[in-house]
């Protein structure tokens, strides 16, 4: 499964692309010998060559890419999808201060072929008026034909870009965050309340500026944060991805003094702690409890967290193990399976379902060593796709507890990636996930037996009562 988190955003994108075996789609309807459109829609098996530009066969690759292979692709309305193209053609158009007569939506039938023929000439008409600008004009269609999907888990991996300087480990934004998550900002569903706080400070603008936790943000570039109690739009600009460089202005209130001031954080790079860049990361608390934080369900780490915690283990006796997955976007799904067999055996961990609900089963790894300890896992809204697939089978299954808040609801399924004709990469989901009970979590998330989120007054005074609702349960 894929990621999604901005924190969550960047790391999470490249766990989330999961390569599969070879596919293929309906072919195109012209068929042109040598076209982008003939070419098989398949994943990569090599890395992709130079990027080249976006033209409407690439779009008309994708496609039918989308149609012959997402897990809802039969019962897709293709008809929306190419009018999400076509609008946002013209919104580009006239963001360019153009206009052009030959600029309509065509009638389309739902002969996805057909549809699909009227849609090009009507789009080849359109772009033939202004050449200067056929790739810009073919990347917000494919983007919006993308979008239209409205799942979680498809992306479209384009000019993709690295700050100059970037070196491995950087982040790059303003060096916060907050209570409400990169994804809720960006329109995700979300349950956080007023106010907006800084929770984490990694550097960059934020600490130069001498921002701390618990700080709350009561403006952004003059806009509330929360309308009518809800995370607004401003928030998003607090999550920055490059090349966007445009200076942010806050308001802020240290409750704990009562100052009040203003400033403004410019986006760049900064270097992370290294410490929050590992996968895995393993203390004992009180004496004896081990505890694991997990970034993220990258391959080994389910082996990794095991080591970890025997290595914890050697020479005393725990009383519970503390798996930490607040933030943690995602990954792979057969890691976070054979992670929860060292807690549960012989169970169904959940399903992956074509659109006329054919499903398989995941299953415990038996081969697992049972670690025989009580287990409390902490989530959060950062948690997300196979984080929340972990989150679910623990809680459905009776392995732990789960202690936190309501986890990210967002894992729509695993995503495959396709290349496509100008060596950008295309990735959704060829099924859909559900629970162990064959439950929906996509848009609901997963919510944890003991509500504990994290206060601006707590964030404030480094305090993390989660974690310490969570030694008191293994402590009882």
């Amino acid at each position: 499964m894929t990621a999604v988190r901005t924190a969550v955003r960047t790391a999470a994108a490249g766990l989330a692309l999961l390569l599969a075996a070879a596919c293929t789609t309906p072919t195109p309807p012209r068929g042109q010998a040598g076209a982008a459109a003939g070419a098989v829609c398949a994943p990569p098996r090599a890395i992709p060559g130079a990027e080249t530009p976006t033209t409407i066969d690439v779009v008309e690759q994708a496609y039918f890419c989308i149609l012959g292979n997402h897990h809802g692709g039969a019962a897709l309305n293709a008809r929306a999808l190419l009018t999400a193209g076509f609008a946002a053609l013209i919104r580009e158009l006239n963001r360019n201060g153009h206009d052009v007569p030959e600029a309509t939506m065509p009638a389309l039938t739902g002969d996805r072929k057909a549809d699909w023929a009227v849609f090009e000439a009507a789009y080849r008409t359109t772009t033939d008026q202004v050449p200067a600008l056929r790739h810009e004009l073919a990347v917000v269609t494919l983007e919006a034909v993308v979008a239209a999907l409205d799942d979680d888990h498809a992306r479209w991996a384009h000019d993709v870009e690295r700050p100059p300087g970037h070196y491995d480990g950087d982040g790059y934004g303003l060096g916060l965050q907050t209570n409400v998550t990169g994804p809720e900002a960006s329109g995700a569903p979300g349950p956080t309340l007023p106010p907006l706080f800084v929770t984490a400070v990694q550097g960059g603008a934020a600490q130069a500026a001498g921002l701390r936790p618990g700080d709350v943000i009561e403006s952004i570039d003059g806009s509330a944060p929360f309308i009518d109690g809800r995370a607004g739009p401003a928030i998003a600009a607090l999550y920055p991805a490059y090349p966007q460089a445009r200076p942010v202005r806050l308001r802020l209130l240290r409750q704990a003094t009562g100052r009040r001031w203003s400033v403004t954080l410019a986006p760049g790079l900064f270097p992370q702690d290294p410490a929050t860049l590992r996968a895995v990361q393993a203390k004992l608390l009180d004496g004896d409890v081990a505890y694991v934080r997990i970034a993220g369900f990258a391959p080994d780490s389910a082996d990794r967290v095991l080591r970890a915690v025997s290595r914890l283990r050697t020479g005393r006796a725990l009383s519970g193990v503390v798996l930490d997955l607040r933030g943690n976007g995602g990954g792979s799904p057969s890691e976070a399976t054979r992670l929860v067999s060292a807690f549960a055996r012989g169970k169904v961990t959940g399903y992956q379902c074509t659109a006329d609900d054919r499903c398989e089963s995941m299953r415990t790894d038996d081969t697992v060593e049972p670690l025989g300890l009580p287990l409390v896992v902490l989530v959060d809204r950062g948690c997300a796709s196979a984080c929340e697939h972990f989150g679910s089978a623990v809680r459905d299954l009776r392995a732990g507890r789960l202690v936190g808040t309501r986890t990210a609801g967002m894992i729509s399924g695993p995503a495959r990636s396709y290349l496509l004709a100008n060596n950008t990469l295309l990735a959704f989901p060829s099924k859909r996930h559900l629970g162990s009970r064959r439950q929906v979590i996509d848009r609901i998330g997963v919510p944890p037996d003991h509500h504990v989120p994290l206060t601006a007054e707590d964030a404030a005074a480094g305090r993390d009562p989660a974690l310490t609702k969570a030694l008191a349960l293994l402590h009882k």
